[in-house]
């Protein structure tokens, strides 16, 4: 019954930054202009992800979590999440920047806001000539030279920017000021969590002249105020070969370029796997059931299943999992 690759209709979400990209490149199906995100797999609530196709095609990813527990997370997955899934998988477009921002570490998000902390990763799937990303501070800052800076409207001249290109990634530890760039298409690994913290938004108001709000207050005991070069993730590029790009207690990522047909043994790993397509397009097949996966599409893999077929003339895959 579970033997077959999952996909979900993409939740898309307009935002004031978003542009075309996801449309354009990543064909999701919309008119909309200002296209920021594609929630590919989601158990945020008020988001939950619903089936697209097979035996469970309109069941929502919460009903097969309540239905088939540890046969879709994994045992111990299960055993610490629940029915929630414990991970949000993005498409993200920044036609203008996305606001300065950072995110509270698992304790004071549980805290606060009775939810995850965030921590995440981008990958890099297409770039602009000179885009950028901010991410972390130029140097370390003092808590009181920050808020003067902060006070003063010039935050900007304490953080850290790093030109971009397709293949490039980064890690994103709770408390790290980041931005997403004008300019930049990217893939988005994070723990499951919507709690943001924005200050600064680039002084920029929608169309009634309205300013969004800025978490000024909440942000001071969550950021990390010293510069770590902790962020830029290096990692192989060989083809039928997964090859770890970033490993943490929440997610482990892998690139994995294919060509031709490879098989994949799963039989060592308590864990769900996806797959984010980020470039190209191949078959994944469990039991024999088939199913496309097309750049800017995701399928999810049940944990019961431990053996998976991949065939492709060139595809690029993200393939994610927990330990």
């Amino acid at each position: 019954m579970l033997d077959y690759p999952i996909k979900f209709n993409p939740i898309l979400k307009e935002k004031i930054w978003g542009g075309e990209k996801l449309k354009n490149i990543l064909n999701k199906q919309t008119n909309r202009d200002d296209l920021g995100e594609s929630w590919e797999i989601s158990g945020v609530a008020g988001d939950i992800s619903v089936v697209a196709n097979g035996e469970f095609k309109g069941f929502s990813l919460k009903d097969l979590l309540e239905e088939y527990k540890d046969r879709i997370l994994g045992e111990k997955i299960y055993r610490e999440f629940d029915a929630d899934f414990p991970l949000l998988i993005k498409f993200i477009d920044a036609n203008t920047e996305l606001s300065v921002q950072l995110h509270p570490n698992d304790e004071l998000a549980q805290q606060r806001h009775n939810s995850f902390g965030k921590t995440e990763m981008w990958y890099i799937m297409q770039a602009d000539k000179g885009a950028k990303i901010n991410i972390g501070f130029k140097e370390s800052v003092s808590k009181e030279d920050y808020i003067a800076r902060l006070e003063e409207g010039k935050i900007v001249e304490l953080l850290n920017f790093e030109k971009v290109k397709k293949g490039d990634s980064f890690f994103i530890n709770t408390g790290k000021v980041h931005a997403i760039g004008a300019g930049v298409l990217l893939a988005e690994i994070q723990q499951t969590s919507d709690v943001t913290y924005r200050i600064y938004d680039w002084d920029r108001t929608d169309d009634e002249g309205n300013s969004r709000e800025l978490h000024t207050a909440l942000a001071i005991d969550a950021i990390d105020f010293e510069k770590k070069d902790d962020f830029k993730l290096n990692y192989k590029k060989e083809v039928n070969t997964s090859s770890e790009v970033a490993s943490c207690k929440y997610f482990t990522t892998n690139y994995l370029p294919v060509k031709g047909k490879i098989e994949k043994d799963y039989s060592n790993l308590d864990s769900f796997v996806i797959y984010m397509c980020v470039g190209g397009e191949g078959h994944v097949s469990v039991n024999g059931n088939s199913e496309k996966i097309r750049q800017g599409e995701t399928l999810l893999i049940p944990a019961e299943n431990k053996n998976v077929q991949l065939s492709t003339k060139n595809c690029e895959l993200l393939e994610v999992y927990i330990k």
